[in-house]
């Protein structure tokens, strides 16, 4: 692909998953200096021109989320003053997704805050995955594309017999995500109903479907400190569960989340949208790669083409 009338930048949340979709796309990242000054304050100088392109800026907001924000709103910016005719944001895990609404009257809405800041810094559109909640969707003013990860899930999972899968979605949210890749396997559903005291913690309380002798996959958009999922997997163990595995599009594996599945002893199914670091990762984790698809997403936007076609169950 040419190399004239785009260019791909990146911050440093997750350089490997960047360095990917270059490959794939056969253009370099742009050259850039993001780094911190002595005091702590984030760095960014843009060392090219990118006077009337259409710029892609590459980074997850995973931790240190605030880091990895300040990165991207300084490339932004940098590169709006430099005249980029556009700046497409390809956020694969968007953070703050789980502060989509106040639990309480004094909280602040943060996924908001984040998307003003995004859109205050110059962005012409968002590229995410498998948003926290739909819904933060309409908290920005320009196009946003979440798209889902189904299609990896459904081709992993086609090893099993549907006739004896059943996919569990971990709350309520993510029934929907469920119920479609159901859909995809031609398999049955269930529910955990699950009640979080607090941001910190989650307590699976009913299992509504039949799991019993069946393959169970537990599906959800991330694993933070993996309390909510190991009390989900348990949950579906003890109702009789043959095995349990689960997929998650977003490992972000807070301690002490390596510790409890290992303990849990399940295999773990996710994507590349996080960078894991080694001393995280556990024999039964398996990382499924992203960076084609979002190659490929960034192609077919800068050529105004649809991006239906890639996910439609026949492309899975």
């Amino acid at each position: 692909m040419s190399t004239a009338s785009f260019k791909l930048f990146a911050g440093n949340s997750n350089p490997a998953l960047a360095q990917q979709i270059s490959r794939h796309l056969d253009i370099p990242l742009g050259n850039a200096i993001v780094d911190c000054f002595p005091n702590g304050e984030t760095h960014v100088e843009v060392l090219e021109p990118v006077r009337g392109k259409d710029v892609f800026v590459i980074q997850s907001t995973s931790p240190p989320v605030n880091d990895h924000i300040m990165e991207l709103m300084l490339l932004f910016d940098a590169l709006k003053r430099a005249s980029a005719e556009s700046v497409t944001a390809v956020v694969p895990y968007f953070g703050y997704g789980k502060q989509d609404k106040r639990k309480s009257g004094r909280e602040a809405i943060s996924a908001k805050v984040v998307a003003n800041m995004f859109e205050s810094a110059g962005i012409s559109r968002l590229i995410t995955l498998d948003l926290h909640a739909p819904q933060i969707e309409a908290f920005f003013n320009i196009p946003v594309d979440n798209l889902p990860t189904i299609s990896f899930f459904a081709r992993h999972l086609q090893r099993y017999d549907p006739r004896n899968l059943v996919i569990v979605s971990t709350d309520a949210g993510r029934l929907k995500t469920a119920r479609k890749l159901g859909q995809v396997l031609g398999c049955d559903i269930a529910v955990i109903d699950k009640y979080r005291p607090s941001y910190e913690g989650a307590k699976a309380m009913h299992l509504l479907g039949e799991v019993r002798g069946k393959d169970a996959v537990l599906i959800d958009d991330f694993i933070d400190t993996a309390g909510s999922i190991t009390a989900a997997a348990e949950s579906v163990k003890a109702h009789g569960a043959r095995s349990v595995r689960i997929c998650a599009t977003h490992a972000l594996l807070t301690p002490p989340a390596t510790e409890r599945l290992r303990a849990l002893d399940i295999d773990v199914t996710t994507t590349d949208t996080v960078s894991i670091p080694e001393e995280r990762r556990f024999q039964r984790l398996e990382i499924l790669s992203v960076g084609d698809m979002l190659a490929e997403v960034i192609g077919r936007i800068h050529k105004r083409e649809p991006l239906s076609p890639l996910f439609e169950p026949a492309a899975f």
